[in-house]
């Protein structure tokens, strides 16, 4: 197996020890190696968490009633972000997820995915609800991005009652987020949603997704979390789906669903971690805990963070 440090080169492995071993990463296929035969002093394990999400702006032009988005024109500043990822880059983290708001609104987004891609080891991925990647911004991002997340709740006029668009529109858009990376699809559990849970599977499939993510509904500004009723049924249809996609879950729903987690020894913080359009620091995207970043670097952030979760809990 051949270790680099050469950014550019397309083969290269990212290295990151831990308590369950030395993990190797490679962000062009996306594969993961679990070395956990060797065992990795204290001293050598990684600092920052493993996968960080970063909120680049809270403007959306949809309103959908779940997202956990504030409703504030929220942006971050570039040079902040590229200062902060830098940092978690150097001290073991494998990947950036962008979100938002709607992350392709941001005004220096294709300069962002492409600095990132050049200047660090870190995977470069964002989710988006797909309306407004077009010829010119696939062509972008191609090589710079390696891996899209599309918001798809539901189908037909379940969509259409959530996002308010056409969904014959978004089906058009997935040939341009084909040109880009591999992709999944993103899909909220609700009431609404879980009957089109067969027609979504068939879908993503049929425009070349390869992962189905499943984000139980939580409860926001109002909107309730999903019912257990309608948690259940989700479980029902997971174990009972036979189809070529792959299903994941969100950490924060995962109980009572068939998971496997062969880093489990390396949770909360060191495995993930957000940052909001604020610049606030939160161990989750719906946290109302976190610590704004400020000048400060993002691990001596991260260990605020963790004191003030420790002293919550106590």
């Amino acid at each position: 197996m051949k270790v680099s440090t050469n950014n550019h080169q397309a083969d290269h492995w990212k290295m990151r020890g831990g308590p369950a071993g030395l993990h190797l990463f490679n962000r062009t296929t996306g594969l993961n190696v679990l070395l956990d035969e060797v065992a990795v002093p204290l001293s050598l394990h990684a600092r920052a968490p493993r996968q960080v999400s970063i909120a680049l702006t809270n403007r959306c032009d949809l309103a959908c009633a779940h997202c956990y988005a504030p409703k504030s024109r929220a942006e971050l500043r570039f040079d902040d972000i590229t200062r902060w990822l830098a940092e978690l880059d150097s001290n073991g983290t494998f990947g950036v997820g962008f979100g938002g708001g709607e992350p392709t609104l941001y005004p220096e987004f294709v300069k962002l995915c492409q600095d990132i891609a050049h200047e660090t080891q870190l995977s470069v991925s964002f989710t988006t609800h797909g309306h407004h990647i077009d010829d010119v911004l696939a062509d972008s991002l191609h090589g710079s991005v390696n891996f899209v997340r599309v918001s798809m709740d539901g189908v037909g006029a379940t969509y259409e009652s959530i996002r308010h668009r056409p969904f014959y529109e978004l089906l058009a858009r997935f040939q341009h987020v084909r040109s880009i990376s591999s992709f999944g699809i993103n899909v909220v559990i609700n009431e609404l949603t879980l009957p089109n849970l067969d027609d979504v599977a068939i879908v993503a499939s049929d425009v070349g997704a390869c992962e189905l993510l499943l984000l139980p509904q939580v409860p926001i500004r109002g909107v309730p979390a999903i019912s257990q009723d309608t948690l259940q049924g989700l479980r029902r249809w997971v174990d009972s789906y036979r189809g070529s996609l792959k299903l994941c879950i969100n950490e924060m729903s995962a109980e009572g669903f068939p998971t496997c987690d062969p880093l489990g020894q390396e949770c909360g913080l060191l495995a993930y971690a957000h940052i909001d359009a604020m610049g606030i620091l939160k161990p989750t995207s719906y946290s109302d805990t976190g610590v704004e970043l400020g000048d400060r670097g993002v691990l001596q952030t991260l260990e605020q963070l963790t004191h003030d979760l420790t002293e919550n809990d106590t």
